[in-house]
């Protein structure tokens, strides 16, 4: 018998995708919209984002929707705004 697709996901991958505010790393701000899981630290305010980003460096406070599974099985944030 076919195992039901809920016994197939875990909880962790079965969350809702959220906006979130968050610091990336990205040494060139260009045109990029997408940016692994990895780069990304989410912060719990606007406030505490922008305490922790420094631009000089490559650390960007930014808005950002995820984490989101890629085709490729990346987890992957989704820039909705700088915030710097």
């Amino acid at each position: 018998m076919a195992e039901s697709v809920a016994n197939l996901v875990s909880d962790a991958e079965g969350q809702v995708v959220s906006t979130v505010y968050c610091v990336i790393y990205a040494p060139k701000v260009g045109n990029r919209s997408r940016f692994p899981e990895g780069v990304v630290t989410v912060h719990e305010s606007e406030a505490a984002a922008r305490a922790a980003a420094r631009p000089e460096a490559g650390y960007h406070a930014a808005i950002a929707s995820g984490p989101s599974r890629s085709s490729e099985g990346f987890r992957l944030f989704y820039l909705v705004r700088w915030l710097d």
